[in-house]
């Protein structure tokens, strides 16, 4: 059961994330530009606040809801073993370092831009995988290992990544910060809890 008690840090974002996603989609539209992640924008006019900002609003209530879904499903455990200070950090750190990856690819696309809390919800995701990679998911009602699943987003978005710059894409589904939310959230992880790279390899049979 979630609480205040026992993860107060996911319950205080999921009920950030909604209140101003809400906010935003119906009453007053226009912030959602102003609050975008717009790469164009902070590489060329030091719009830095879009990097934080960004993470706290969705374009639509689908996008909220799969996003919050992640984050109750995988945010209490995870907070649970780092402890609330840590986890707030996991997660901010992981938004991060999504975001920068979109700024380094689309840095001199004025068109590009992008909201949502994925690249966060990525480096909890993954880092969850560090500490139960056997845990069994359900991914669109299929049920998989954290690991597979693990596995398949990160080849599903590289290729995504790939078939977008040759397309030449401006938008839609920002797969890079998908990418880069997990890979900062396993070194963030690493970083944070040592100890749970010897957990990982101990639970794939490679530790003693």
């Amino acid at each position: 059961m979630l609480s205040f008690a026992t993860a107060p840090v996911t319950l205080i974002l999921l009920g950030i994330n909604i209140a101003v996603s809400l906010y935003v989609l119906y009453v007053n539209p226009a912030a959602m530009g102003r609050l975008a992640l717009v790469p164009y924008a902070v590489s060329k006019e030091r719009a830095w606040e879009r990097l934080f900002t960004a993470g706290f609003v969705h374009g639509g209530i689908g996008h909220l809801l799969f996003n919050m879904i992640a984050l109750f499903s995988f945010g209490p455990s995870l907070e649970g073993v780092l402890g609330p200070g840590k986890f707030l950090l996991l997660y901010f750190g992981s938004e991060m370092a999504a975001n920068a990856l979109s700024v380094l690819m689309h840095r001199n696309n004025p068109n590009y831009a992008a909201v949502g809390a994925s690249g966060a919800i990525s480096g909890v995701v993954f880092a969850f995988c560090l500490f139960a990679p056997w845990a069994r998911l359900f991914v669109f009602f299929v049920p998989m290992p954290a690991i597979v699943f693990a596995v398949l987003y990160v080849v599903g978005s590289i290729y995504a990544m790939k078939q977008g710059r040759e397309a030449g894409w401006a938008g839609g589904i920002a797969h890079e910060a998908h990418l880069g939310g997990a890979v900062g959230g396993v070194l963030l992880t690493l970083l944070l809890e040592p100890a749970s790279l010897a957990i990982f390899l101990q639970q794939m049979g490679l530790g003693s």
